[in-house]
């Protein structure tokens, strides 16, 4: 069966394909009606071949559940409600219909998985490889927004899973490039299938929001971990013109972080802190929910807290020891 290329599709029919048994509507309205009673935030990410992934390794289906997944949890981290989502693709001339096929594929997906009510997609022609550009809106009731509590020194740093996975996971992955274009047989990755799944497709609770709503728990402040806890860290004290202060011993790891850490000769606290993609939540939670927030969500680690500004910004050691947290593109 000869494959369909654009060239005799064309642009306007292979969009129709892409969205057929989607249960989105193509070329449909990308606005929705507050009425009034919502606060609307919009967030966008642009992923470029070579520089955010590489094709050798990365199924297609799974960079289009990640690439919407990462603006997605930057809408749940402004603890707002996913509504639409826009997507275009710039597709070069060594990719066909089916490969484009299955990345949408992955994009519908994770949409559905959120609960995105439409979805857009445009297709232009790239030089230089693929490139995915992801918008998201999402919608906050203002009672909720009215209702979020001023930050303040000793509220809660919460992080809702383990960190530095994805960046062993990445490294794991070109490892084996690098074995398999010198000609070695590459390792199996079973073993690390956890640390090589969470950097290829990263998963978000798409109830987190609402759960936190049920239980009247409003995060004064979130943030997307995606360049680093360290990053992150920042931009919360940014934010909230607090300190902070994170305790190594209660950061999460994978089970065999270490063990993993040791043989590449990665420090895993330093994977966590400094290294990217982990796509967790990183909330601020008021200090009064602490018992509350500690049992009804157990997936989270609380993992340090705010502090007075002139703390800054630190990572303690186990033994008490504080040192500056730095982080890639910030200047003190």
């Amino acid at each position: 069966m000869a494959e369909d290329n654009f060239s005799d599709l064309g642009h306007i029919e292979a969009i129709k394909r892409l969205y057929e048994g989607t249960s989105y509507k193509p070329f449909s309205s990308q606005t929705f009606e507050t009425k009034g009673q919502a606060y609307v935030c919009n967030r966008s990410r642009v992923f470029l071949e070579g520089i955010d992934f590489d094709l050798v390794y990365f199924p297609l289906k799974h960079l289009g559940y990640k690439c919407v997944t990462a603006v997605t949890g930057e809408i749940y981290a402004d603890f707002s409600h996913p509504r639409t989502l826009s997507v275009v693709l710039g597709i070069s001339a060594k990719l066909d219909f089916s490969h484009v096929s299955d990345l949408w594929k992955g994009i519908v997906t994770a949409a559905k998985e959120h609960g995105y009510e439409n979805v857009g997609l445009d297709l232009v022609p790239s030089r230089n490889g693929l490139t995915i550009s992801v918008s998201a809106a999402g919608e906050m009731s203002l009672l909720m927004e009215r209702r979020r509590p001023k930050p303040a020194s000793k509220d809660l740093l919460c992080i809702s899973g383990s960190l530095g996975g994805a960046f062993f996971g990445f490294k794991l992955l070109e490892r084996g490039l690098k074995k398999y274009d010198g000609g070695e047989t590459p390792e199996d990755l079973e073993k690390h299938k956890m640390m090589v799944g969470s950097y290829l497709k990263p998963e978000i609770n798409p109830s987190v929001v609402m759960q936190m709503e049920e239980s009247d728990i409003v995060p004064s402040c979130g943030v997307l971990v995606t360049r680093g806890l360290s990053d992150a860290v920042k931009r919360i004290s940014r934010e909230t013109g607090l300190g902070a202060k994170v305790y190594a011993e209660k950061i999460p790891f994978e089970g065999n972080s270490f063990e993993l850490g040791k043989e590449m000769d990665i420090d895993p606290v330093s994977a966590a802190m400094n290294g990217g993609e982990d796509y967790r939540l990183l909330f601020v939670v008021p200090i009064l929910k602490m018992e509350k927030f500690r049992h009804d969500f157990q997936t989270f680690d609380i993992i340090g807290h705010l502090a007075l500004p002139e703390a800054g910004t630190v990572l303690v050691s186990p033994d008490g020891v504080e040192f500056p947290l730095k982080a890639q593109g910030w200047n003190e």
